[in-house]
């Protein structure tokens, strides 16, 4: 009976402290005012130029494969990305949203057009 109570107490505390990181996690996505984990001073500004000039191939090797953009952000909708991106600066987060849903981008669970919450895990 311990050892059923002790494991179900350990689960809920993971479960916990994982949505806490998740949710932290995903603030910064698609938000330009937020500050993601691998902000700094000299990639702003070398992103900063790579979305000015739409430079696919600068912002994919600045990226290094993080998350889940890295998949679904091609060179053929790059320029989508970047008007995302260009929209959400100019505090148009409403439009710059639709686009990355259009992309498959900012979906609570990362599949298109799931609405099933926690559901989306399982599939």
């Amino acid at each position: 009976m311990k050892k059923t109570t002790i494991g179900l107490t350990l689960a809920t505390f993971v479960i916990g402290l994982t949505a806490i990181s998740a949710s932290t996690a995903m603030a910064y996505r698609g938000d330009p005012a937020v500050k993601g984990p691998n902000y700094s001073a000299e990639r702003h500004t070398a992103m900063t130029k790579a979305f000015e000039a739409k430079d696919y191939t600068t912002w994919k090797k600045l990226m290094e494969n993080r998350g889940r953009v890295t998949q679904v952000v091609t060179e053929a909708n790059f320029s989508k990305f970047t008007e995302a991106h260009n929209l959400a600066l100019q505090g148009k987060m409403i439009e710059a949203q639709k686009i990355r849903q259009e992309l498959g981008l900012g979906l609570q669970n990362g599949s298109k057009g799931n609405r099933g919450g926690m559901m989306g895990i399982w599939k």
